[in-house]
């Protein structure tokens, strides 16, 4: 199965910084790819890219990224994105488009969503998504 890379997990495992679950979260990162069952797509590139002030770790890390192919979102991924955003907002729940997309994505490949945004577990309750349990 694919799991999907959201955009804090890869920003986790860029950074130098002390994150209390870190080395767990790694590794998890690290067998996943291993096994070769990492999923993204572009706009979470774009994500993980953006705002990176240093032009060195900037090319770093586009070219650590460089090995996972983006997964070719379709035009009925943006429409079926639109409808668990709508979803979500029936029941008081707003989202990025981007997290929307992402949960599309994943619903319809039945992909798990690899996270520690929050905004997902809010998700999860009124959408069919399956997120990442740590091992």
């Amino acid at each position: 199965m694919k799991v999907i890379i959201d955009t804090p997990i890869w920003s986790l495992a860029f950074r130098k910084k002390f994150y209390i679950d870190k080395d767990i979260i790694i590794n998890n990162l690290t067998d996943l790819i291993r096994n070769e069952q990492i999923g993204i797509i572009g706009s979470i590139r774009q994500e993980v890219l953006s705002g990176i002030s240093d032009k060195n770790k900037f090319y770093e890390i586009k070219e650590k990224m460089s090995v996972f192919a983006d997964y070719s979102v379709q035009t009925n991924d943006y429409e079926f994105a639109a409808e668990c955003s709508d979803e979500c907002r029936r029941h008081g729940i707003q989202g990025s488009h981007t997290d929307f997309l992402i949960c599309s994505v994943a619903i319809r490949n039945d992909w798990e969503i690899f996270t520690e945004d929050a905004d997902f577990f809010e998700y999860k309750k009124y959408l069919p998504i399956k997120t990442y349990e740590l091992k």
